[in-house]
């Protein structure tokens, strides 16, 4: 049984690996950030307690998953049901890099324009 959480800072890879492995193990897919922040136009963290919830929600329908995320409090609640433990580690120049090229991620933004709305705040997270 393949239960695989990847971590490491914003732009190091996660979402491409997680993607990868899901689609070559038919593994289920969590991106954290989906379940992490309010639906604002300034972000902000959802409750911890709301996230855990949709977490275990995730967990409870799947057998098999891949979750990626940087968030250590939402790591901790799936670290322990993990069968592989994957950080990645680029660097910040790398990581920035990447995040300057990120396509837009239709799960995580109604357009294009209001992710890149975002990446300054993005960028200053990243360093």
């Amino acid at each position: 049984m393949r239960r695989i959480v990847i971590f490491g800072n914003s732009g190091s890879g996660k979402s491409t690996l997680a993607r990868d492995y899901s689609g070559k193990y038919g593994l289920s897919h969590l991106d954290l950030d989906v379940l992490a922040w309010r639906d604002t136009d300034t972000p902000t963290r959802l409750p911890l307690g709301v996230s855990a919830a949709k977490i275990q929600g995730f967990l409870d329908n799947n057998e098999q998953w891949v979750v990626e995320g940087c968030y250590s409090d939402l790591l901790d609640l799936v670290l322990t049901q993990a069968s592989e433990v994957i950080f990645l580690n680029p660097g910040e120049e790398t990581c920035v890099r990447n995040c300057k090229l990120r396509p837009w991620e239709p799960h995580k933004y109604a357009s294009p324009e209001e992710q890149n709305r975002n990446q300054d705040m993005l960028l200053d997270w990243v360093r």
